[in-house]
């Protein structure tokens, strides 16, 4: 058995009192903490790179890069600060221009991360895909976003973005990652372009405003919406990773998020940068013992994963502290889909500490409600708001806000207006982007409560409510009583059309390991469900699936189990796992 006395109060946290710090908190104070161009403004790349090149970090490792045969390449600040500057100059002799768009569609490769800040260096507009995508889902990405550039493989640009090379006259230049010698007057060799410039690159004039990040969000029909954010954002990301994932000096972090999820983006290669840390990327995907032996080699200290990851190790059998040196982790986080009580008392009982839930989105930019290191996490919470966010629970009628004050009043989720990586446009979709406000508050499309102590407890989206008897019910209530039961690993709900009732309940199930897809098993669940929530709010109808579909970020898409239940267009499709 391995020595795991973990070290969970080996640092002090950042915010070791979370009423007293969110009471006192001033963005204008944080944002002294960053260094600000020399003559004036803020640029994302500089803040993450730069600064620590040119100080004592200059030597700390930034990306500490694991490939797939398990070799290790450190990467460290000055030498990053090299490399995006020439990939900065890169985009310069390209004649990419302040606002162009620079668009990637590569695995988790250093040349991705390059690419990335180099891109924000040059004031360009970088732009993450999925190397999973198809074509379609590539080029409304591509066109959407007016890209000027984009760097990928020979074997994804072959496959995906050849075919669509007519369709796509915005698109000047493709930066071929694998190949030695330009293929043509379009599609060149970016090592050699590398080659051919410096690694010296001043940053010109940057505004706090000017835009920084494009991230596609999927909708639920026809095109996916483009959240555009600025270089102010990189005050959220700083004060995010500093007290919600309470980073300090020489810590090594891990986010499993890939860069084409915004999470992979603001805390995959932003957040972690900024706050000067070691930055682990994984080429690989998921693998239970690999993912162990990471956390254990590299002594990750803060862990930043998805609740798909958290289920799926889970069903394994393993456990970790009797195999593995976890010592360093102290603290671990999730977001993407809202944990469910029993996952976050699993993380104790499994790692010694709770699993500390956060919320937020692609139009926010960064975590907005979170449990922190410091404060007792409820387990099934989503936390507090972050100091600096005013959150609420309220109603909506026609264009007015009515605030809900009582305990635990079920509403919709608002946030105060005007954070830093609030996000600014949906591109070219002006009155969709309008309709997200009324007055101050930003509408979340997400609905809550909060309780006495100011906890935020999710109840699910608004447009998956479902109403039957006359009641409101929420998946995510009906999902997490369903998990309490032995043989259900995973669930998901929907409303379903009935003529009496206005909707029924809908249970999709996914069993445990050993359980029977039977009738005998319905009925158990049934009737467990029936004793949690009462008859009137329990699944009338379940239905065993080996699997639910998931955004790659493992959100559940209730929408499209809903769409397929009833025969409905799917809409975009594009993240699926």
């Amino acid at each position: 058995m391995k020595d795991n006395l973990h070290k969970v109060n080996r640092t002090i946290s950042n915010m070791p009192d979370y009423d007293s710090f969110y009471s006192k908190f001033s963005w204008e104070k944080e944002y002294e903490s960053l260094d600000g161009l020399p003559e004036g403004g803020i640029n994302i790349a500089h803040e993450a790179v730069d600064r620590h090149a040119n100080s004592n970090r200059r030597d700390t490792v930034a990306l500490k890069w694991m490939r797939n045969d398990r070799s290790v390449e450190d990467i460290t600040y000055a030498d990053l600060k090299l490399r995006t500057s020439r990939f900065a100059n890169v985009l310069e002799k390209l004649e990419i221009k302040k606002g162009d768009g620079v668009f990637t569609l590569l695995g988790r490769i250093p040349l991705l991360y390059v690419a990335a800040l180099g891109t924000l260096k040059a004031r360009a507009i970088f732009c993450p895909m999925f190397s999973v995508f198809g074509p379609e889902p590539a080029f409304q990405r591509l066109s959407k976003g007016k890209a000027k550039v984009l760097v990928s493989t020979t074997k994804l640009y072959e496959k995906k973005i050849k075919p669509l090379l007519e369709r796509l006259p915005l698109l000047r230049t493709i930066l071929l990652v694998d190949v030695d010698q330009h293929v043509d007057d379009k599609v060149k060799s970016l090592s050699l372009l590398m080659r051919e410039v410096t690694d010296h690159y001043s940053i010109k004039d940057t505004q706090p405003e000017d835009p920084a990040l494009l991230h596609f969000t999927s909708g639920t029909t026809g095109m996916p919406k483009g959240a555009l954010h600025v270089h102010r954002a990189v005050l959220t990301h700083y004060v995010t990773g500093k007290y919600v994932l309470d980073l300090h000096p020489g810590d090594v972090f891990w986010c499993t998020a890939d860069p084409g999820w915004v999470t992979g983006t603001s805390y995959g290669i932003i957040a972690p940068l900024v706050n000067g840390v070691t930055n682990i990327v994984d080429e690989e995907e998921f693998d239970a013992t690999r993912w162990y032996s990471i956390l254990e080699e590299h002594r990750v200290n803060v862990w930043y994963t998805a609740p798909t990851a958290i289920r799926r190790l889970m069903r394994l059998e393993l456990k970790p502290l009797d195999s593995y040196d976890l010592s360093n982790l102290r603290l671990i986080h999730s977001v993407g889909e809202p944990l469910q009580a029993e996952e976050v008392v699993w993380g104790k009982k499994t790692f010694g500490m709770p699993i500390c839930d956060n919320w937020w989105q692609t139009e926010t930019g960064g975590i907005m409600i979170s449990n922190y290191a410091s404060m007792e996490v409820r387990p099934g919470s989503m936390g507090k708001p972050l100091p600096g966010i005013e959150a609420s629970i309220g109603s909506i009628e026609g264009e007015k806000v009515q605030l809900l004050t009582k305990p635990l009043e079920q509403g919709h989720l608002l946030l105060k207006a005007g954070w830093p990586s609030m996000f600014r446009a949906y591109l070219d979709e002006e009155e969709r982007y309008k309709k997200c406000f009324k007055g101050e508050w930003y509408i979340t499309g997400d609905l809550a409560k909060k309780d006495a102590e100011g906890y935020y407890w999710f109840v699910g989206r608004a447009d998956d409510i479902i109403k039957t008897s006359g009641h409101m019910v929420g998946p995510f209530e009906v999902e997490s009583a369903l998990m309490e039961h032995p043989a259900v690993a995973e669930a998901a709900i929907i409303g379903k059309p009935d003529a009496m009732i206005g909707e029924l309940v809908k249970a999709f199930v996914v069993l445990e390991p050993g359980f029977e897809a039977d009738e005998a098993t319905k009925l158990d669940i049934k009737g467990f469900s029936r004793k949690k929530l009462g008859p009137a709010i329990a699944p009338k109808e379940i239905e065993f699936i080996d699997s639910l579909p998931k955004t790659k970020s493992g959100k559940i898409l209730r929408r499209l189990l809903k769409a397929r239940e009833l025969g409905l267009p799917e809409g975009d499709t594009s993240t699926l796992e």
